[in-house]
């Protein structure tokens, strides 16, 4: 979940962009869900990054990504423009364009069966998958949470203690990131060091979701290659230290813009030895 800068975010999400034209799969809409983080993403600092996230349920699954995120894909995707050189690349262009930062790309999709995880390593569409989420300690404590009567849910995962708030007034077993598996909605989950806390802050009403379909193009879910945890963590690193190259195998130039592709990887290795991820054990 690093943060990647304008730049280089744009870059490795080109391929998609190019590859698949935009469609939705066509997942009934049962529930429209908005949560608000608040992170510590950098132990150097106790700047607080806030961003939202969408919770989109279907059926049988639910998609879970930066509102933000959704947002670039749109902006990119009516926004850049190619130009085909004489000598066979292609040069990118986003001038005048404002494009909308996030921290992260993501894509987690949650089922019954699994939970999987989805991201851009370089030009390729990785994904693993993981268990739902079992261990849970339900505790016999309740309270009011924007109107909502909620229960206390405690769980140990990847290195942090969290603590759930969930109500079974909305009867859909899922939550924000890869949290899922209680006997209802989690509308508050934070670790117990307060560096990730994700609470809920819009529900749209059912009424309003009425012949709607899940809104989350599904280039950011289809087609992707099965990989480990581990595995797309290492992509994702090489793709961080070696953008300008990987475009140049791809036939593909910069436009003013190889300085600071190499400037930015020097700024994320040093960055990288300040990173607080959500998850400390892998």
């Amino acid at each position: 979940m690093y943060y990647y800068k304008k730049l280089i975010t744009l870059l490795i999400m080109l391929y998609s962009i190019l590859s698949y034209a935009h469609s939705y799969e066509k997942d009934t809409l049962q529930g429209d869900f908005t949560y608000r983080l608040k992170a510590r993403l950098n132990r150097q600092t106790d700047y607080i990054h806030e961003e939202l996230f969408s919770l989109q349920v279907s059926n049988n699954r639910a998609f879970f990504t930066s509102v933000q995120s959704l947002r670039r894909d749109s902006v990119i995707e009516n926004s850049l423009q190619t130009t085909k050189n004489p000598d066979g690349s292609i040069s990118l262009s986003l001038a005048g364009v404002s494009v909308p930062k996030t921290r992260f790309l993501s894509t987690i999709v949650q089922s019954n069966e699994n939970v999987q995880y989805f991201q851009l390593a370089g030009m390729s569409l990785l994904t693993y998958k993981q268990p739902v989420m079992n261990g849970w300690k339900l505790i016999n404590e309740s309270k009011i949470i924007n109107t909502l009567h909620c229960k206390k849910a405690e769980l140990s995962y990847r290195g942090r203690n969290w603590m759930a708030w969930y109500s079974t007034e909305i009867p859909f077993p899922y939550g924000p990131y890869k949290f899922g598996g209680l006997p209802g909605l989690i509308i508050k989950i934070a670790d117990e060091t307060g560096d990730f806390d994700f609470e809920l802050v819009k529900s749209v009403p059912s009424a309003e979701l009425k012949g709607k379909s899940v809104k989350i193009n599904k280039r950011r879910y289809t087609e992707a290659i099965e990989t480990t945890q581990s595995k797309l963590e290492q992509a994702l690193k090489t793709a961080r230290e070696n953008t300008a190259a990987v475009l140049a195998s791809y036939g593909t130039t910069i436009l003013k813009g190889q300085e600071i592709v190499r400037r930015r990887e020097r700024e994320q290795k040093q960055n990288l030895a300040y990173d607080n991820p959500i998850e400390l054990e892998k």
